[in-house]
């Protein structure tokens, strides 16, 4: 909301010496937000001059400039010579003349310069080099404005250029703010300064006559009228060629509405004013009287905007008996709308349903300066007002007069009581409050407050729908007073409350991947429906997904199964901006719906109850799985080219080096086995398991898979279920022992068939070895000469230590080769000569 200085100053008492900035201030203190300072950044001297005379002067290029003689009513008599392309004005005219030295809006400053073979001194101003409205076809001549002055005249006053205004930013609830009289009430809170309200009249002086046929016929959408209150009165014989007084033109101007002639001007002037949107109706285009009612299916209006609107059956209309007229609260229709060849006006002023407002002009694209208005709330008790203040400004401004013909439907509004205990408001903002701060406080912001028992039943004011209950009130109890007055104090957490284990088992894990080189990367998850399908199983088999009612993004309207069709595009856009070498990892939600399980419920509790446990648990199971995954995706160089080195690409020794740091972290010992999966590579992808229950994936994706996502080289990923890694650990991670005894260490190469994995027949080893067995590594997997076709020889390294002495090299051996026996009772192994 724009607020200009001059007009604030109308309604309350400020100090004359009061600036923009102490404006800001006292706004701000009472909750409002400082936006910018708007003016018309215009510096002098800007004069009135009169034309004395002119030559015209045609040029090369076909345009016609004049030369011009201008009188700018100097001391010494003199006269300047300023070059001009208009042609709109005489000899003798009164113009503005902004001469050398001046700036103009842009910043444009002026000089004397030589063009068309004459030295201009200066310039004759159109409205639009002012800042003062769009027209810029000639120059602004006094005359036009209804205005005359002597030469030599500060224009910049007489045109009430020299104001200016402060923007704010009204809050949603604080609708009553988008008036030049809202404002004026809270700079008065804020300052003490005394307030007076335009909108304090007798109900008999604005009553707007009889004869005029209103009729309401719309069914509401919701509890409540679609039309609370209508009221219509009539001017007529007004001139709606007059020009708009500079003085409007100027608070128009500054607030962020052009000048579009003397009758619109008015209404929007006064919407601006009292914060009730205004529409005039050209009233010899009305065919009848007006009705509001609800559009018909298929329905059509033509707006003032000149688009031709297809009509939803929620649409509020206003017709007549030719058929709809406008946009109820959003925007008036075409075919009444007051033009130059008006000569009587129809003035309506009303209170629409908030709800049907805002539908509508989201519905039509059609945000305006009405709606935004009638969505947040208009006072109940100013369209009375609101439609008389026009028309005496249709009357004073374009010469028309008060007609009788007139009328109104009008509403009951009931304000429902809030019961405010006296103890509530110090206990909740934390500030003692004695009972009269708090009655002064709501009785200055227009509240009636009458004592009871228990402490006060508060009326709120009309134009104040956002004071609901006893946590509002308080609000404007600190407000009032202060907000410098609560204190900031820091609560003190209760004892026994912090992390849970869970969630301090993926801090661990995510300290531990950042600390090892990778960076994490949130990302929002979402993907499509063919993506979930490749990477959320191991086959690529058609799986349910959980598909978004209204998706921020149209392209990926599904839930993510997995991490990693997310991390793809976001390695895709470090690469695409020079970051070629990529190490990155999420910890994140993944969504798991049952097929033929439907979720969501319409069926949701109200605000501030807190629902039955009965209802909390059919909430859950109307949501699907979420378990938190752990996915890295690996791509480009490890060790980037140097001298004596080539670079090292990313493989899958550096995912599985950063599976063994998750294992660590986490407190559990993932073991890796040969596997498949539709999105990896053949032969190039495993298993990860902790203590044999499946628990994610590892492997290189396949060359496909990488080139839809448009990643240029290999890239090796690997997700894991986190939830069920750290379930696995259980609540505490306890760390290892250390020995003081010696280790023993063996070799052992085994024989087996080629299909047999490596983690199978480690699992053998371990198994038979028994607890003297403390690692074995593979160390080597050999094909080819000596080894029989379809068979592998692998080669374990493994560490031997007792808990309570030091091993012997037979004891060692005994226990190797108990391993080797279980190898070969499961797998036929034999030890490799």
């Amino acid at each position: 909301m724009r607020v200009p200085l001059s007009w604030l100053r109308e309604y309350v008492e400020m100090a004359p010496d009061a600036t923009a900035e102490d404006v800001f201030a006292s706004l701000v203190s009472v909750g409002f937000e400082e936006e910018e300072l708007h003016g018309f950044e215009i510096e002098g001297p800007v004069v009135v001059g009169q034309v004395l005379s002119f030559e015209e002067e045609p040029q090369k290029n076909g345009k016609t400039i004049r030369w011009c003689q201008v009188d700018v009513g100097e001391a010494n008599g003199g006269v300047r010579g300023i070059v001009c392309g208009a042609a709109n004005f005489a000899v003798g005219d009164k113009i503005v003349a902004t001469l050398p030295g001046s700036t103009l809006p842009g910043p444009f400053p002026i000089a004397a310069r030589k063009t068309y073979g004459h030295v201009s001194d200066g310039m004759i101003a159109s409205a639009r080099e002012l800042g003062l409205g769009d027209e810029h076809d000639g120059i602004l001549i006094l005359s036009s404005l209804g205005l005359d002055a002597p030469v030599g005249t500060d224009a910049i006053a007489l045109l009430h250029l020299d104001d200016e205004a402060v923007e704010i930013n009204v809050t949603p609830d604080r609708g009553y703010a988008f008036s030049i009289r809202g404002v004026a009430r809270e700079y008065s809170h804020a300052t003490g300064a005394d307030f007076h309200d335009p909108a304090a009249h007798e109900w008999d002086d604005v009553q707007p006559g009889t004869g005029f046929p209103l009729t309401m016929d719309a069914e509401p959408i919701r509890e409540g009228k679609p039309v609370q209150e209508f009221v219509a009165r009539a001017v007529r014989d007004v001139d709606p060629a007059r020009p708009t007084p500079p003085w409007m033109v100027a608070r128009l101007s500054l607030a962020g509405i052009r000048s579009l002639g003397i009758l619109i001007d008015i209404t929007n002037y006064v919407m601006l004013e009292l914060g009730n949107p205004i529409h005039g109706y050209d009233l010899d285009k009305l065919s009848g009287g007006i009705t509001v009612r609800r559009a018909t299916a298929g329905e059509k209006l033509t707006t003032l905007d000149g688009q031709e609107r297809t009509l939803h059956v929620e649409d509020l209309l206003i017709t007549d008996e030719s058929g709809p007229i406008g946009l109820a609260g959003v925007m008036g229709g075409g075919t009444t709308e007051m033009t130059d060849a008006t000569r009587n006006v129809l003035i309506e002023a009303a209170i629409f349903d908030p709800i049907s407002i805002a539908r509508s002009a989201r519905r039509h694209k059609l945000p305006s300066e009405a709606s935004k208005r009638f969505e947040r709330g208009v006072d109940p008790l100013i369209p009375f007002v609101a439609a008389k203040r026009v028309a005496d400004l249709m009357v004073e401004l374009a010469g028309g007069r008060l007609d009788e013909l007139g009328g109104a439907l009008y509403g009951e509004f009931e304000i429902a009581g809030i019961d405010l205990p006296a103890e509530f408001i110090p206990g909740l903002i934390g500030v003692d409050y004695t009972d009269q701060e708090i009655v002064d406080a709501l009785e200055t912001i227009g509240a009636e407050v009458a004592e009871t028992a228990e402490g006060w039943q508060v009326i709120p004011p009309s134009w104040r729908p956002d004071l609901t209950d006893k946590w509002t009130l308080a609000e404007e109890v600190a407000r009032i007073h202060g907000l410098d007055r609560i204190p900031s104090v820091l609560p003190v957490p209760p004892a026994g409350r912090g992390l849970t284990a869970a969630q301090l088992g993926r801090r661990r894990v995510a300290n531990a991947l950042a600390a090892a080189g990778l960076v994490e990367t949130p990302t929002f998850p979402f993907t499509t429906d063919a993506l979930n399908d490749l990477h959320g199983s191991a086959s690529g088999e058609k799986l349910p997904s959980i598909k978004l009612a209204n998706p921020l993004d149209g392209q990926v309207p599904f839930l993510r199964r997995s991490l990693v069709p997310t991390l793809l595009p976001t390695a895709h856009r470090n690469i695409a901006r020079g970051l070629t070498d990529v190490a990155i990892f999420e910890i994140g939600a993944v969504f798991l719906p049952e097929a033929g399980v439907a979720y969501g419920t319409d069926d949701v509790p109200p605000l501030g109850q807190r629902p039955s446990d009965d209802k909390l648990a059919e909430l859950n199971a109307s949501i699907p799985a979420q378990p938190r995954h752990l996915a890295a995706l690996f791509t480009g160089n490890v060790t980037p080219r140097q001298p004596g080195r080539e670079a090292e690409a990313y493989g899958l020794t550096e995912a599985l080096d950063a599976v063994r740091v998750v294992a660590v972290a986490a407190g559990v010992d993932i073991d890796v086995a040969q596997g498949s999966r539709a999105a990896l590579h053949p032969g190039r992808a495993g298993v990860l398991s902790v203590a044999g229950t499946e628990v994610g994936y590892v492997g290189e994706l396949h060359p496909n898979v990488a080139a839809d996502a448009d990643l240029p080289g290999r890239a090796v990923v690997f997700e894991l279920d986190l939830d069920a890694v750290l379930a696995l650990a259980g609540d505490r991670v306890v760390a290892a022992s250390l020995s003081r005894n010696t280790a023993a260490t063996q070799d052992v190469s085994l024989v087996v068939p080629i299909d047999v994995t490596a983690a199978d027949l480690r699992a053998a080893l371990v198994e038979g070895a028994g607890e003297l067995l403390e690692s074995a590594r593979l160390v080597d997997d050999y094909r080819g000469q000596g080894v029989d076709v379809g068979h592998k020889s692998l080669t374990f390294a493994l560490r031997f230590r007792a808990a309570d002495r030091t091993l012997t090299a037979a004891e060692a051996t005994d226990a190797k080769l108990a391993g080797v026996a279980v190898a070969a009772e499961r797998f036929s192994a034999s030890i490799r000569d």
